[in-house]
């Protein structure tokens, strides 16, 4: 539930609150479209606040929102105000495939606690395999370039539903292909990159600890023909 809770936010709440205000309190088109993204914008301000830490990806997210907003509804322009949506994914979809060009996965945050599940063991074959295996990192990487492919695509097609698709259909539309392209991604970046590193973290760490049975048997054994010579 945690971790659809931004999901609901952003995207059920504006898509809902969007039919109410314009069928059921008759608001045009682009006052129900603006008033439907207070709530994602507040979001935002309150992450900032509540985490008392500068977060630069959510500082894009809030300008994007309020500067599409005040630039959509200064020109008076539904379909403006739909595709200013799609900057968010491509900003963010930028953002990740840059990283993974600079060798510096930016989906790695999440990642590592999904793939260690947060062990102390764990993390330390996380960092051994960091150090020590192309594969290893070949997938992390490729984890976060899907992700970014995902949102860039979903951005192109919001941007032209936007200016091709009736107003009143693409508010649920441009929901459905966030939804669809978090899911592809989900499916796809779990089954290429993170299934397999799971399974080499996992491997490794029944590694690391068939080498230490050794270590202390080699240990224990010595020590003990030195006790049996003693007697």
């Amino acid at each position: 539930m945690k971790s659809l809770t931004p999901l609901i936010v952003d995207a059920g709440i504006p898509v809902a609150s969007y039919y109410v205000l314009s069928d059921g309190f008759g608001l045009s088109t682009v006052a129900a479209l603006g008033w439907s993204s207070v709530v994602p914008a507040l979001r935002t301000v309150w992450d900032l606040v509540k985490n008392r830490s500068l977060n630069g990806l959510a500082l894009v997210i809030l300008i994007v929102n309020v500067v599409g907003l005040a630039v959509s509804t200064m020109a008076g322009d539904a379909r403006l105000m739909l595709a200013k949506d799609s900057a968010v994914s491509s900003t963010v979809g930028i953002a990740l495939l840059i990283s993974v060009r600079m060798k510096r996965p930016l989906m790695t945050a999440g990642l590592k606690p999904w793939v260690t599940k947060g062990s102390a063991a764990g993390n330390a074959a996380w960092d051994r395999l960091m150090a020590g295996s192309e594969p290893f990192r070949r997938a992390e990487r490729r984890f976060s370039a899907i992700w970014g492919s995902a949102l860039l695509t979903e951005c192109v097609l919001k941007v032209i539903g936007a200016y091709t698709v009736p107003v009143h259909t693409m508010v649920w539309l441009g929901t459905v292909l966030t939804v669809v392209a978090i899911l592809v991604a989900m499916f796809a970046a779990g089954g290429t990159s993170a299934d397999p590193m799971e399974k080499m973290v996992k491997a490794e760490i029944e590694r690391a600890a068939e080498a230490t049975t050794v270590d202390e048997t080699e240990v224990v054994a010595p020590t003990a023909k030195v006790a049996a010579a003693d007697n």
